[in-house]
């Protein structure tokens, strides 16, 4: 009796690379039965299987879906092989180096009809997974602003791009999937330190199309590591820390004013704080089910490429901004 296990394939053994492997061997309903990286496999990721070259030579094995963790740069060719192949793609984040590779990549997968995905992993944390569910069910009422902070040591593996686009592009989706909302409008300013070549601070004050303002401080130049996210809405605050997969709320609290001179002011006070027990699942395991699930018609927990492709418009509207020293609109 033949499998009915969904066969992928992985191209790209990187740091990233690996993590996918791990996940694909392991993951109920597929067989990982093919992987390829021209550098060969450097952390030893997929023992027992033979690293094939190219793209091409993984298209050849009989692919139902592929996951892209090659770098940015080479993105766009290894997609389109693949949407000209017939294969569900999953592509690590960002999408595409820059705005017409990411619509190249969109508009190829949605003609022909086939799921394509981008990796944030960030949006399957915990955390943020209860936390949109909250405030799709009224718990914060009106959301009013989305903070979020994204700072940590430099890592040596980067080196083809600034904190804008390695990091930051993390807070620009994570903000649009608790929103529910594409930016309409951001202003940044941007700084290097380190020595390198691109940026390796970014600030970031953004308004989404929904009215709702928003703020980043995102860099890889602090001796500490941090990954929160908070959204403030008319009932109360909810507060997300990646890093430890916890998610607390705040809630307003009810306040008698007597004063006349300041009864008209609708400000709030504190009340009570509650911290939810989350069960701890690994993001990228949430990540690889999403995406299988979605290969057998289940597309209602991906990171699509139309939003891939929003977040990167995002991002380029960012680094414009800094380099412009004005708001730019999307």
């Amino acid at each position: 009796m033949m499998s009915k296990n969904l066969r992928a394939g992985l191209i790209g053994l990187g740091m990233m690379g690996r993590h996918h492997a791990r996940n694909l061997r392991a993951l109920e309903g597929v067989d990982l039965v093919a992987v390829a990286d021209p550098q060969g496999d450097p952390h030893g990721a997929a023992p027992g299987y033979e690293v094939l070259p190219n793209v091409e030579a993984l298209i050849e094995a009989g692919l139902d879906y592929c996951v892209v963790a090659v770098p940015t740069a080479f993105h766009r060719d290894v997609a389109l092989a693949l949407v000209e192949a017939g294969v569900h793609t999953l592509v690590e984040k960002p999408l595409a180096f820059d705005i017409i590779e990411a619509e190249e990549i969109t508009n190829a997968f949605e003609s022909k009809g086939l799921v394509g995905a981008v990796g944030y992993i960030e949006r399957y944390n915990p955390a943020l997974q209860e936390m949109r569910k909250r405030i799709e069910n009224g718990q914060l009422g009106d959301i009013y602003q989305i903070s979020t902070r994204r700072q940590g040591i430099f890592p040596a593996r980067i080196a083809d791009v600034g904190v804008v686009k390695d990091l930051a592009t993390h807070d620009l989706d994570l903000t649009a999937f608790v929103s529910r909302s594409n930016f309409a409008q951001v202003s940044a300013v941007t700084t290097g330190k380190s020595g390198r070549e691109y940026e390796d601070m970014v600030s970031i004050a953004g308004r989404l199309a929904d009215g709702t303002i928003t703020n980043h401080l995102v860099n890889w130049l602090s001796p500490f590591k941090e990954r929160v996210t908070i959204v403030t809405g008319e009932k109360g605050a909810l507060v997300g820390d990646t890093l430890t997969a916890d998610l607390t709320f705040h809630a307003n609290g009810e306040t008698v004013n007597e004063w006349d001179a300041i009864a008209s002011f609708r400000g709030v006070s504190e009340g009570d704080t509650v911290r939810y027990a989350l069960n701890r699942k690994e993001p990228l395991r949430t990540e690889h089910e999403a995406f299988r699930d979605a290969v057998r018609g289940d597309a209602s927990n991906i990171v699509t490429m139309r939003e891939g492709l929003n977040t990167v418009r995002a991002v380029e509207a960012v680094l414009d901004s800094a380099a412009a020293g004005r708001t730019v609109a999307l």
